[in-house]
């Protein structure tokens, strides 16, 4: 019988709680070790969305790179958002694991799977750790340096869409080749790319005026801004490798393809590139 501890100790393996931020919380949240497991669903966000699917599947357990309980809580009421979930998870059998900056810094981690998803050869840690291997962020090459415009479109296609799409920053005709990516929001990296010297960033969240002030900088490299849940869920198939590959095929592992971005909708009535605006 493989249990929920079994595939705990092969996630902590690949993600060792060590790397994680001393602010983070990561680890099991809920859930018997000793549970038996027929099922995983691995995602991004342990949400209403997610949770119904894992009860739906028949899951045991969900893997999430998100924390649910990332501050400190002094109860798990049934009638708050995140109460509501912790219930309806132990209710059903349900465990939760979750791995956020240790799988962010792990080798290989969340942007050597977005590093993949684009098309990357990693050579390297974006900001590492005293081993060298270890760290946020990656940097890696394409085999042919190609425009700016499409390598922003290779980034398009590579990740899942959302509302927000991709923004870009940079000469469309840039050469880009050598490009740094980091899972997750990555506007305190900026620098860091810089100083690496690569012709692109990509990453999530970035601020208008730390990119603004990025941008005018002489060298700074290209910048690629896509929705935080995208960047980070190729992450999700490398985590389910990693049980499939540890668990000898013992357990049935899926990885969600509910899309957990909180922006819905865009405004049908979107000013026009030729209005009074210039620039």
């Amino acid at each position: 019988m493989t249990t929920v501890g079994a595939a705990v100790a092969a996630l902590e393996r690949a993600y060792p709680p060590g790397l994680a931020e001393s602010w983070d919380a990561v680890g099991l949240v809920c859930g018997d070790p000793a549970d038996e497991l027929t099922r995983v669903l691995v995602c991004v966000d342990p949400t209403q969305s997610t949770v119904d699917e894992a009860v739906a599947n028949g899951a045991q357990l969900v893997v999430a790179h998100h924390p649910l309980l990332l501050k400190g809580v002094h109860g798990v009421p049934a009638d708050t958002p995140k109460g509501a979930l912790v219930h309806k998870m132990v209710r059903n059998g349900v465990a939760l694991f979750c791995a956020h900056t240790n799988a962010d810094s792990a080798d290989p981690g969340v942007s050597d799977a977005l590093a993949e998803a684009i098309g990357l050869t990693v050579t390297g840690p974006l900001n590492p750790n005293a081993d060298g291997k270890t760290g946020i962020g990656r940097i890696g090459e394409l085999s042919e340096a190609e425009p700016f415009a499409v390598f922003v479109e290779r980034v398009a296609e590579a990740l899942p869409y959302t509302e927000g799409g991709v923004r870009a920053a940079g000469d469309p005709n840039r050469p880009i080749k050598r490009v740094a990516v980091s899972g997750g929001a990555g506007d305190s990296y900026l620098t860091v790319a810089t100083e690496a010297g690569v012709d692109a960033f990509v990453t999530a969240d970035l601020r208008h005026h730390p990119a603004s002030e990025h941008t005018a900088l002489p060298g700074a490299p290209a910048l690629v801004d896509v929705a935080h849940w995208a960047s980070e869920w190729p992450w999700c198939g490398q985590a389910a490798a990693v049980l499939r590959a540890a668990l000898g095929g013992t357990v049935t592992v899926d990885v969600s393809i509910r899309r957990t971005d909180p922006w819905t909708a865009q405004a049908a009535g979107a000013p026009s590139r030729t209005g009074r605006f210039t620039g």
